[in-house]
């Protein structure tokens, strides 16, 4: 999944539909590409505010790991904070 700037980009990437005066079905399409892109690039904009990673000294395999407990953590804490601000509204 990648934004408008990687159009006819080769290879497995799907693309959102481009221009004005889209039919409704490309208007469809668009959304649901935004809502499957989203929490992914939410995800990488956490992971580069986590200073861990800068200043990691390990194998590959080990920071893929470290970046999926990260993205879990992350993801428990904002659902947590949803589910407080519910119960107090």
């Amino acid at each position: 999944m990648a934004d408008k700037a990687y159009q006819g980009a080769e290879g497995p990437v799907r693309t959102p539909n481009k221009g004005k005066n889209k039919p409704a079905s490309q208007k469809q399409a668009n959304q649901a590409h935004a809502k499957l892109r989203g929490p992914g690039e939410r995800a990488n904009a956490q992971l580069k505010s986590w200073k861990i990673l800068r200043k990691l000294r390990c194998s590959p395999s080990k920071a893929g790991h470290l970046c999926k407990a990260i993205s879990v953590l992350q993801n428990h804490r904002a659902r947590a904070g949803r589910v407080r601000m519910k119960s107090i509204q």
